[in-house]
């Protein structure tokens, strides 16, 4: 009879663990909000201050926002879709400033190899992008054209709903009426929200 009842405790133990280590499946369509920084790109310009200091606009540097949808395929593959503001500023002065800024939009397909980490990639089409320089820094004004680029990124999950982000961004600019290209490569450390 002991054998018995250690068989069926060892039994439920073994069926316990077993069901512990099936995730739960997630909702298939979800929403991403997220925030992050980057470093990177050819100097655009430098902001020289009255100290004696000086600020460059880099651009790939900068801050990234970014908001969209996600939709799981299966528990391995998953889609993406966002659209963002990236912008690189100088600190403020009283006489003037300047910034990068542009709009990507970006469609990544991700590969789960568990519930933690994903890997993925895409492409990445870059609208909106300028140098605008305020007061002093007026000189610096310059349009670009948007730019369609590449992205490769790895992704740990601290919790279903919680994301931290390493990617590489391969992208270049093209200065309108120029024949001027400048590159926007760049690295960046995101943190997404899934909701």
């Amino acid at each position: 009879m002991k054998k018995i009842v250690l068989a069926a405790a060892i039994a439920a133990v073994s069926i316990g663990a077993a069901q512990a280590q099936v995730a739960v499946p997630a909702k298939p369509l979800r929403w991403v909000a997220g925030i992050g920084i980057t470093a990177g790109g050819d100097k655009l310009a430098t902001a020289d201050y009255t100290n004696g200091t000086s600020a460059n606009i880099k651009a790939g540097s900068g801050l990234a926002l970014l908001a969209g949808a996600e939709y799981r395929v299966s528990p391995e593959f998953s889609v993406q879709g966002t659209v963002g503001y990236h912008i690189h500023f100088t600190p403020e002065a009283s006489n003037g400033d300047a910034s990068f800024s542009r709009a990507p939009v970006e469609l990544l397909a991700y590969f789960h190899p568990n519930q933690q980490w994903r890997v993925g990639g895409g492409l990445r089409r870059t609208m909106a992008v300028k140098l605008n320089g305020k007061g002093a820094a007026w000189y610096m004004d310059r349009d670009y054209e948007g730019a369609t680029g590449a992205v490769v990124e790895v992704e740990y999950f601290t919790s279903p709903n919680l994301g931290i982000k390493a990617r590489v961004v391969n992208e270049k600019f093209k200065q309108q009426y120029s024949s001027r290209e400048v590159s926007g490569n760049h690295f960046g450390l995101l943190l997404n929200a899934y909701f």
